[in-house]
């Protein structure tokens, strides 16, 4: 039974850490192919709001 339960863990994680890793892929490529233009406007946006924050965790320098 416990070979059983093991087994099963196993491939329960592969299957998992396989459907995520192919769901980054794929939102890689479609980004690279229908990004088009506009593919960081979300980000940019993002960074012109943020300019002048004081910069929060880290290392002290």
């Amino acid at each position: 039974m416990v070979a059983y339960i093991s087994d099963l863990t196993i491939v329960a994680l592969l299957i998992v850490g396989f459907t995520a890793l192919m769901g980054v892929i794929s939102n890689g490529i479609g980004e690279k192919i229908f990004g088009g233009k506009k593919r960081t406007e979300f980000v940019d946006e993002g960074a012109k709001y943020q300019t002048g924050w004081k910069a929060v965790g880290g290392k002290r320098k």
